[in-house]
């Protein structure tokens, strides 16, 4: 296979979700010619199936649980009706709403020139298309960048097949379908996805069990962090099965009830469902683009070095593709780089950048965390510090009725540099910024301690959190002397 002299396009871009579109703006900004390839719905699973649709259902249900806790504020209304239909409706609002932000029309106008259809590699530097609208292209670009994301993890359990199970992609079609939330739910997963999908339906009506085969929710979590966040969601309901691994499923005759059979330490049992939801992770989606007739994949993942090339430098990846964090702003993030290395690696290239990368899983209280956590830190054998403040002693959590979760932040042994930092708070996905920014900065908890911080705000916490630091790492010897001072000043 010879390179070609000629090429159609300085890059060619396979997906059309964050990782591609960003791709995608930042080759056509510097001038590139550009062809950005998508079968499906503009804007990927984010936008799709994924964090838009399950922020506006997340919405819906703190709505009705502020409905339902508004007595705590003097507040009296009564229990609230579930419209189910419109909670959908604003699910579909909100996805439509955002779309142009991701349409072919504003990619186009933004110099990018994009093709509805599927893509699929014939050689290095060759790209078939086979055509939405029917027909066939071909391009050839000199750099190609994968974009292709992820889909639901479906393991081949036995009796799947006799139940109507879901994804987190095939629910919004399913539950437009119906006129309340389901009454018996079972989601089976206990990560970020689980957890939020198991609050919100229990808030609009659902009896939901929530199982997990670990020990522990959230496992990759703070130990304090997945323990605040079971007790969390029992205290609304949610019927908790850790440690409890799926063995076989089994459905009526009109796939209207199903059992899942479970197993854990003491024994098996059975737990009865109207709605299953799979929320077992996501693996990177491979297959139709070429990349086996290639040699392009490793036990069937697609392996990239530090500049997200493949084993064809020209051919890079970005995205869950990608790995190894599967978050839309890491996609974006990558985007950069596979970008830049895309159309200049030849002169310079650059290294993707993992030091810091935060992620939020928004239940309530929501959880947020970046760098080392005190699982890692231990796991890894590096030495730390914890520094923590409790958010029931915040004014503005105590008249938000919101004085619950913590700040933990881990530092270097006597000094004030943040290793990681884990939020459990209402808004601790906006509370996590300051402590991001201050890392990136390399600067320490003194800098935040010493910055005025509104009050009465949430953001305090962070100051106050900076504060307790402070307060530990006192300078005894010279307190002691400053106290003889005092007193001799006196007289």
């Amino acid at each position: 296979m010879r390179k070609p002299k000629k090429f159609d396009r300085n890059i060619i871009v396979i997906g059309a979700g964050a990782a591609g579109l960003v791709s995608a703006y930042i080759s056509a900004a510097v001038k590139a010619k550009v062809t950005l390839i998508e079968s499906g719905n503009m804007g990927g699973d984010c936008l799709n199936t994924g964090c838009v649709p399950s922020k506006a259902l997340i919405k819906c249900a703190r709505v009705a649980h502020s409905a339902r806790t508004a007595s705590n504020f003097g507040v009296g209304l009564p229990e609230p009706k579930i419209d189910f239909p419109g909670v959908m409706r604003h699910v579909r609002e909100s996805i439509q709403q955002i779309e142009p932000h991701d349409s072919v029309e504003r990619y186009s106008d933004l110099g990018v020139e994009v093709i509805k259809g599927y893509a699929r590699l014939v050689d290095p530097w060759t790209v078939d298309i086979t055509l939405n609208s029917g027909g066939e292209r071909s391009l050839r670009g000199r750099a190609i960048i994968l974009a292709t994301g992820a889909e639901p993890t479906v393991p081949p359990f036995p009796g799947l097949d006799t139940v109507n199970y879901l994804t987190s992609e095939t629910l919004w079609d399913r539950f437009a379908q119906l006129d309340t939330a389901p009454h018996r739910l079972v989601l089976l997963g206990g990560g970020a996805i689980g957890c939020e999908l198991a609050q919100a339906f229990t808030r609009l009506g659902s009896r939901v069990t929530l199982i997990e085969r670990d020990e522990r929710l959230l496992p990759q979590e703070d130990h304090e962090v997945s323990k605040t966040v079971s007790l969390a969601l029992e205290s609304e309901g949610v019927r908790l099965l850790t440690g409890h691994e799926a063995v076989s499923f089994s459905g009526s005759e009109d796939r209207r009830e199903g059992i899942l059979n479970l197993r854990n330490a003491e024994g098996e049992t059975q737990v009865t469902f109207d709605e299953v939801i799979l929320a077992l992770g996501r693996r990177a989606r491979t297959k139709g683009f070429g990349l086996e007739k290639l040699d392009l994949l490793q036990d069937g993942k697609l392996p990239t070095d530090a500049f997200l090339r493949t084993r064809y430098p020209h051919i890079l990846a970005a995205g869950d593709l990608a790995g190894p964090f599967q978050f839309t702003h890491m996609a974006a993030h990558q985007a950069w780089y596979a970008a830049v290395n895309g159309l200049f690696g030849d002169i310079k290239k650059f290294a993707v950048d993992y030091s810091l990368v935060p992620w939020a899983i928004f239940i309530d209280p929501e959880v947020a965390s970046v760098g080392l956590s005190e699982h890692e830190a231990k796991q890894r054998n590096i030495a730390y510090e914890v520094t923590r403040y409790n958010l029931d002693d915040l004014d503005r959590a105590i008249v938000d009725g919101a004085a619950r979760g913590f700040i933990k932040v881990l530092t270097v042994p006597g000094k004030d540099k943040i290793l990681g930092v884990s939020i459990v708070s209402e808004n601790a996905a906006e509370l996590i910024a300051e402590f991001v920014f201050a890392m990136k900065q390399g600067l320490g908890l003194n800098k935040i301690l010493s910055t005025i911080h509104i009050y009465p705000t949430m953001t305090e916490a962070n100051k106050f959190v900076a504060g307790n630091w402070k307060r530990a790492h006192a300078p005894k010897r010279l307190l002691r002397w400053l106290e003889v001072f005092h007193r001799w000043r006196r007289g």
